[in-house]
């Protein structure tokens, strides 16, 4: 199992809400391969949101067993937890998530700046490659205002592949913005994965978004009810390039 970036079996969460007990999570299973392409799809209530903390090491399963990277993540304290985090995953938000006052180059350095072995200077050498990754080199001084809300998302992106994570989890990455931004993140997602081989759990409630990945596991109710494999994967770019163009007002 240790071979693989995503290891659940029989995976439980419940909360206490008062003499009440909710089963966010009820017996979920399923393994993420290196490389792979997976959307993780679900209504408001299937267990999405809950699944999503736990892949990202915010929370710990009740009960059941999670394995990110070979690591058993029930077995870890919050600090190791936060450690974990910190050099396994890649987050990217629907939000971004950006600090207003700092300009693109300084937010892709952040989560460096929690790693001591790494200099300042390959801090700055780091954040300008993932900048450059997700096409951004011309605006590494720009402040988070200054950028269109795509460009804002690409910050995001380039901050989560800065510690050059495991597997990077995206958190309806697209919500705020329109189809042609939409597709262009995409896009670049799609190219993340084919061309680099980054590992990719992207949590959606969009099947159109879905159909850009390569594998689709659904949730309902806390259960698992699909696990299909996405035998005909559309394209954003070409999705991208059959928009029509906006016209000049």
């Amino acid at each position: 199992m240790s071979n693989k970036i995503v290891s659940i079996r029989e995976l439980k969460r419940e909360f206490r809400m008062g003499a009440e007990v909710v089963r966010a999570l009820k017996g979920v299973t399923f393994d993420v391969e290196p490389g792979e392409f997976v959307t993780i799809m679900g209504s408001s209530g299937s267990g999405k949101t809950t699944m999503l903390n736990i892949l990202g090491c915010l929370d710990k399963p009740s009960d059941g067993k999670y394995l990110l990277d070979g690591v058993d993540v029930g077995s870890l304290s919050r600090n190791e937890l936060a450690v974990l985090r910190n050099h396994k995953i890649g987050f990217v938000f629907q939000s971004y998530n950006l600090l207003a006052r700092t300009s693109a180059l300084e937010n892709v350095e952040l989560p460096l700046l929690y790693n001591s072995s790494i200099s300042s200077k390959m801090r700055h050498e780091r954040a300008v490659k993932a900048l450059e990754a997700v096409k951004l080199a011309e605006r590494l001084d720009h402040l988070p205002n200054q950028l269109s809300g795509g460009q804002q998302q690409r910050v995001a992106i380039a901050r989560a592949l800065v510690n050059e994570p495991v597997m990077i989890l995206a958190d309806e990455a697209t919500g705020n913005l329109d189809t042609r931004t939409s597709y262009e993140i995409m896009a670049l997602f799609q190219e993340l994965n084919q061309q680099q081989g980054k590992t990719i759990v992207f949590v959606t409630h969009e099947p159109d978004i879905a159909a850009f990945s390569s594998r689709t596991i659904t949730l309902k109710d806390g259960k698992v009810v699909k696990d299909n494999r996405n035998t005909q994967v559309r394209s954003a770019r070409e999705m991208l390039a059959a928009l029509p163009v906006a016209a000049d007002y």
